[in-house]
């Protein structure tokens, strides 16, 4: 069976080394265009196309999802497209296209959060109760039926990316789990609860700014789910001047928030009581 993978983030790269693992390696990566990186600014491949070609797997990183590269895709004849963390919105010509179709690995359990940020809105309202969904996709973002779930407990809020990482092994298991049934007919895809959906928008850097009068743990959340970006902070003032004040560690105990190392605008890590020390000096 030829598989064609979209992705382009570590979330893709995390559903790739499970699918590897279980046997299910793409004939075809599709990812994102070449970026400039490095001080130097020179052109270098995202992780998903540096995964693909270390392992001689051929890939296509189009600017657009046009006509011509539809043709070129529909000749590939792939049977079975998998999408996981492409970023960007595949036209229902190219969803529709295998004979399989197109499966997507969704963060959530379908229909709670869908969109742009499942992962860090689930840790903002505290949901507990988890999940990773195997949809088909259609026409519209995470709105086709339902192929499979699993649902995972989460006990103490991990920081973002191990909160990501964890989510996207278990969904990359159980795709590689259903990848034989589905493909042999013997899985009844289920309509989601259109009703029942809650949507989630992309994170914005304001949207880290912690008020630290307010409910601790609800900035302790905050915290873990902007740990990787755009990173939680405050203000303080330091000489007369307002700082931006990163928090890059932090623990809930016995109800109250421990910060326990910041980042200064301007300045390096450290300790936060070296900082309150700094402030006060």
């Amino acid at each position: 069976m030829k598989i064609a993978f979209f992705g382009s983030s570590k979330v893709s790269i995390y559903v790739l080394d499970e699918l590897e693992k279980a046997g299910f390696i793409p004939t075809v990566v599709v990812t994102t265009p070449d970026k400039p990186q490095g001080r130097g600014l020179k052109l270098a491949p995202n992780i998903v196309k540096a995964w693909a070609q270390d392992k001689s797997i051929k890939t296509y990183d189009p600017a657009a999802l046009d006509v011509g590269f539809e043709k070129t895709l529909r000749d590939e004849a792939c049977d079975l497209f998998i999408v996981a963390s492409y970023g960007k919105i595949i036209p229902e010509s190219i969803v529709f296209m295998p004979k399989y179709k197109t499966l997507n690995v969704h963060p959530s359990l379908l229909p709670r959060y869908r969109g742009a940020a499942p992962l860090p809105t689930a840790m903002l309202d505290d949901a507990k109760d988890a999940g990773v969904t195997i949809m088909r996709m259609d026409e519209k973002m995470d709105h086709g039926p339902i192929v499979a779930t699993k649902g995972i407990a989460v006990t103490e809020w991990p920081t973002y990316e191990i909160f990501e990482e964890m989510m996207a092994r278990e969904g990359g298991r159980l795709l590689a789990k259903i990848i034989p049934d589905w493909v042999a007919g013997k899985i009844a895809e289920k309509e989601q609860d259109h009703s029942a959906a809650t949507f989630t928008e992309k994170t914005e850097k304001e949207d880290a700014l912690l008020n630290l009068s307010a409910d601790p743990y609800e900035n302790f959340r905050k915290i873990q789910a902007y740990h990787e970006w755009p990173q939680a902070y405050f203000f303080a003032d330091r000489n007369g001047k307002q700082v931006r004040v990163k928090v890059i560690q932090a623990s809930f105990e016995g109800g109250k928030l421990i910060i326990e190392k910041v980042l200064p605008e301007g300045g390096r890590a450290m300790a936060y009581g070296d900082f309150l020390k700094g402030n006060k000096a």
